[in-house]
């Protein structure tokens, strides 16, 4: 029987992996693009992987390339019917072609140590969502990650304390999504809460 020690280095030789939920757009701001690009260069300067959608359009092909370029592991996963809608990335490590999107989610999640979503549309969204509703049933206790460099979701921030305020939502729901305006302190920040195991509530850096 291994002891704890040895359990723990074990553990720590493993990648942290991280999976993005962003846009299959590029968005009009051209600093949407080099953040995706800083997230990619992170994962793959870092020793990390990627896991994401599996497109090369927009904000996805972005970060899937930016980490391709520094060396990472990239998995994607693309339901059949977006293969070409979303144009699938043929330069991943890996790539999976499923059959629809239960199953894209189910496996980005499962592959996944910590969660991060960049600015996206209403796919990226749900994806977001989803993940943080498991977080708070308890179906995972993995951290997740807001990154709102630029202010983009100022808005939705805006709402989702209202919500609290209005007592559809606890704090301590607010408290499990960790929110940074910085990619350089919320990436490590997410691979050190993985590594130690995600605390109930995840300050706010």
């Amino acid at each position: 029987m291994m002891s704890g020690m040895e359990t723990r280095s074990n553990q720590d030789k493993v990648p942290f992996t991280l999976c993005v939920y962003c846009g299959s757009r590029p968005g009009r701001d051209p600093a949407h693009a080099a953040l995706a690009r800083e997230v990619g260069r992170w994962i793959g300067e870092s020793g990390a992987r990627l896991v994401y959608g599996g497109g090369h359009h927009g904000l996805m092909g972005v970060v899937a390339d930016a980490a391709l370029q520094a060396g990472a592991h990239v998995t994607g996963v693309i339901p059949q019917a977006l293969v070409e809608l979303e144009a699938a990335h043929g330069g991943c490590t890996e790539l999976h072609v499923v059959a629809n999107m239960h199953q894209r989610k189910h496996l980005m999640a499962e592959r996944a140590d910590a969660f991060l979503a960049l600015p996206g549309g209403i796919g990226t969204f749900e994806e977001l969502f989803e993940v943080w509703t498991w977080r708070q049933l308890g179906y995972h206790d993995k951290p997740i990650g807001l990154l709102n460099a630029g202010g983009y979701y100022d808005g939705l921030l805006a709402f989702l304390r209202s919500s609290v305020q209005a007592g559809f939502m606890g704090d301590w729901q607010m408290d499990l999504l960790r929110v940074s305006d910085r990619a350089s302190e919320l990436l490590p920040a997410l691979a050190l809460a993985a590594r130690i195991g995600s605390p109930a509530c995840l300050e706010q850096v």
